[in-house]
C-alpha cells in the first residue's frame, strides 16, 4: 500500500519496505518535517509540541518514533498518551504549545496509522502550511539539535478528563435536564480511545446506566471501525432488545458521532449535525456551516431559525476556514463531525454528547421521534471509473455548462442544486474516478438522479 501524503499529515499501513507504508523511516521524516515547519514558523523560541494517540496496535511504536524525533529537533514535547483526537486539540490551546501532533487513522482498518498535524491553535494546518510540510520533508531539509538543546518530554495523562470537564461546563449542555430524564445509554466505542472518554463522558453528565461494547482501548478492532449502518449491528441488536434509550458509536479517534434509536434505527450520520444545529441555533441565533457534500437538512434547519447557511469545500479544515468568515455557531461534517466554535475549532464527538442529550432531555421525545422530526432526505453515494487519459477537469467544466440556468457552485468540483435535490461531482485525487453523491426526498429518486447525471458524463466522454 503506498503511502498517502495531504495537507493534513501522512497515513499509509504499517509494515514493509520503506515508502510503501508509514515505515519508522517515514514516521522519523515527517515527525523531523513538521517539527522543522513548527520551528520556523516560531523562529527563536523554544516551542513544546502536543502527542496524543488513539489505541492502535502500532500507536506506541510510532509515538515513541514521534517523540524522540522532535525532541531531537529541540522541542519540548507534552505526551497525553492515549487521548481522542479532539482531546488532542483541545490539550494544544490548554498547554499554549506551538502545535500537536495525533496519531490515527481515523476509521482506517487496524493495519493503518497516521500523522495528523495541528497549528498553535489546536487546528488542521492549512494547504499553504501542509505543502510547506511536504516540501521540507521533500528536501530532507533537517537540523537537528545540539546535545545540550535537546528537547524535554513532559507527561500530561489527565487530558481526558479536563475534556469531559470542559465539555459539562459549556452554558448549553444542560448536565441537570440530561441527569433529571435519567437516561440509559448504549456505547460502542470500538476498543479504541472511546472506550475511556464516552462513558466517561456520560457519567460525568449524570447517565447512570451506559451499556458498553468494545470500550476496551486496545485497538482490536470488532468490526469495521467506520460508523456506518452496516458496521452497527451489535449495537442495533442492544437496542432491539429494549436494554437503553439510545446508542453512541464513535470512530477510533473520536471526532465522529452516530446515534442509534431506541428500537434499533439509525439516526442517520447526516443528523447528527442536524439535531445539534437545531439546539444551537434555538438558543444561539447564528449562522451554520457543512461542506457541499451534506445534507440540505442543515439548511433548512438553519433557515427555520432565521440563520444563513453556508456551504463549504470538502475537508475540515475548509469547513472551519468558512465558518470563521461567516461567524458560525455551529458547523461540520454529514459524517457525525460537529464543530462548536463555543468549545473549539474542531469535530468533537464528546461536544456532540452533550449537545444531542441536552436536546433530547428538553424536548421529551424518543429519538427516533427527533429524527421524525426533520426533514427527510436520503444522499446515494456512486462513483464513475474512467481511464487515466481522461480530462477530468474538462468533463467537470462541461457539466458545469450543461446545468448553467441551475445554481450552480464549482469551489469543490461541481454542485448543481436543483429545486428538490442536488448532485455534487468530486474528482478523485489518487485516482481517476468522479464521485457522485446525490441527494433527494428518497432512496429512489436520488438514485434516478445519479444515475441521469452518470450517464450525462458518459455522453461527454464519448
Amino acid at each position: 500500500m503506498a503511502l498517502i501524503k495531504s495537507i493534513s499529515g501522512i497515513r499509509g499501513t504499517i509494515g514493509g519496505k520503506v515508502g510503501e507504508g508509514l515505515s519508522p523511516l517515514d514516521v522519523v521524516k515527517f515527525s523531523a518535517a513538521y517539527g522543522t515547519w513548527a520551528l520556523r514558523r516560531h523562529e527563536g523560541k523554544k516551542i513544546k509540541v502536543v502527542v496524543g494517540r488513539d489505541a492502535r496496535i502500532s500507536g506506541e511504536m510510532v509515538d515513541k518514533l514521534v517523540v524522540g524525533t522532535l525532541m531531537g529537533l529541540g522541542i519540548d514535547v507534552i505526551e497525553i498518551g492515549l487521548a481522542s483526537t479532539p482531546t488532542t486539540e483541545f490539550a494544544v490551546t490548554e498547554e499554549k504549545a506551538e502545535g500537536g501532533i495525533i496519531l490515527t487513522a481515523s476509521h482506517n482498518p487496524k493495519q493503518w496509522n497516521a500523522l495528523k498535524l495541528l497549528n498553535e491553535k489546536g487546528e488542521f494546518l492549512n494547504d499553504e502550511d501542509g505543502k510547506l510540510v511536504l516540501s521540507i520533508a521533500e528536501q530532507e531539509d533537517f537540523l537537528f539539535a545540539e546535545v545540550d538543546d535537546l528537547g524535554q518530554i513532559t507527561y500530561a495523562e489527565d487530558y481526558t478528563q479536563k475534556h469531559i470537564d470542559h465539555v459539562c461546563q459549556l452554558d448549553l449542555v444542560d448536565v441537570e435536564a440530561i441527569k433529571k430524564a435519567n437516561f440509559s445509554v448504549a456505547v460502542d466505542a470500538v476498543n479504541s480511545v472511546g472506550g475511556t472518554a464516552i462513558p466517561g463522558m456520560l457519567k460525568a453528565l449524570g447517565v447512570k446506566n451506559v451499556v458498553e461494547l468494545y470500550c476496551e482501548p486496545n485497538g482490536q478492532f470488532p468490526h469495521n471501525p467506520e460508523p456506518l449502518p452496516e458496521n452497527l449491528t451489535a449495537i442495533a441488536d442492544v437496542m432491539k432488545e429494549g436494554k437503553a434509550d439510545l446508542g453512541f458509536v464513535v470512530d477510533p479517534d473520536v471526532d465522529r458521532l452516530a446515534i442509534v434509536n431506541e428500537d434499533g434505527s439509525m439516526f442517520g450520520e447526516e443528523y447528527t449535525l442536524v439535531a445539534c444545529a437545531d439546539y444551537v441555533l434555538a438558543n444561539t441565533p447564528g449562522n451554520t456551516v457543512s461542506n457541499l457534500s451534506s445534507t440540505r437538512a442543515l439548511r433548512d434547519v438553519t433557515e427555520k431559525h432565521k440563520g444563513a447557511y453556508e456551504a463549504s469545500a470538502v475537508g475540515e479544515v475548509n469547513v472551519v476556514t468558512k465558518m470563521k468568515t461567516n461567524n458560525a455557531v455551529i458547523g461540520g461534517e454529514g459524517n457525525g463531525g460537529i464543530i462548536y466554535p463555543a468549545s473549539h475549532y474542531g469535530r468533537d464527538a464528546l461536544v456532540g454528547v452533550g449537545l444531542f442529550l441536552s436536546h433530547l432531555a428538553k424536548t421529551g421525545m424518543k429519538s427516533s421521534e427527533l429524527r421524525a422530526s426533520y426533514p427527510n432526505y436520503f444522499i446515494s453515494k456512486n462513483k464513475i471509473e474512467l481511464t487515466p487519459e481522461i480530462d477530468v477537469d474538462a468533463v467537470l467544466v462541461a457539466m458545469k455548462e450543461r446545468y448553467k440556468h441551475e445554481k450552480v457552485n464549482d469551489i469543490d468540483g461541481v454542485k448543481i442544486d436543483f429545486a428538490n435535490e442536488w448532485v455534487h461531482l468530486r474528482k478523485s485525487n489518487t485516482e481517476p474516478i468522479i464521485r457522485i453523491y446525490s441527494e433527494s426526498e428518497n432512496e429512489e429518486t436520488a438514485n434516478q438522479l445519479a444515475e441521469k447525471i452518470i450517464s450525462e458524463i458518459k455522453e461527454i466522454i464519448n
